[in-house]
């Protein structure tokens, strides 16, 4: 009987498998420490081990991330793919990794690369944006620079003194009178050729 007591019954609440850890474990300062499995371990439902690979990259905070990745690529992928890496690349792995299999999940087709292309198309749409504001930027630069010298040559022409008016001598163009009462007006300029 004695026996029954100090090991927990299988059905009791404090049963342990040997499967799975307590999550509960005593410090020596006796205050209870948390550990929880990694999401990884979690999912995959086996024990979280000191040395996982996947833990760092895998919070338990954050389950759909190693879902995702799980979904599309595979646990074992994963992990041989993160062993094969330096620890200093892993973290950029797993985040392409996840963005990547996001991508493959919203669009099984094209993945990745339908992402890509609506991009690239987006960049080129911005860049003809681009060039066509540029277009006009210059375009009204050189209205500004032609309105600005046509501006300096008005103002030039109105800060100059008028020249006095050139006097016209009228007895050489004559007047209506001057032909009626010149007798050799008409003889002198009627013969004369027009082109010399």
């Amino acid at each position: 009987m004695e026996n029954s007591e100090a090991t927990p019954s299988a059905g009791s609440p404090n049963s342990s498998n040997s499967s799975s850890p307590s999550p509960l474990t005593l410090n020596p300062t006796s205050q209870p420490v948390v550990i929880s499995p990694c999401a990884a371990c979690k999912i995959l439902r086996r024990r979280c081990a000191d040395k996982c690979v996947l833990a760092p990259y895998f919070p338990p905070t954050e389950p759909a991330k190693f879902a995702i990745a799980h979904r599309v690529f595979g646990a074992s992928n994963i992990i041989k793919f993160l062993q094969e890496l330096p620890e200093s690349q892993r973290a950029d792995a797993v985040s392409s990794m996840v963005y990547e299999a996001s991508a493959r999940i919203r669009d099984p087709v094209y993945g990745c690369a339908g992402a890509i292309c609506q991009l690239q198309k987006q960049v080129n749409e911005l860049q003809a944006q681009l060039a066509k504001a540029q277009a006009e930027v210059a375009n009204l630069q050189l209205q500004q620079a032609n309105l600005v010298s046509a501006l300096l040559c008005m103002e030039v022409a109105q800060s100059q003194p008028n020249p006095e008016q050139p006097i016209v001598d009228t007895t050489f163009i004559g007047s209506p009178e001057s032909y009626r009462t010149d007798p050799n007006f008409m003889e002198d300029n009627l013969w004369e050729p027009l082109w010399t």
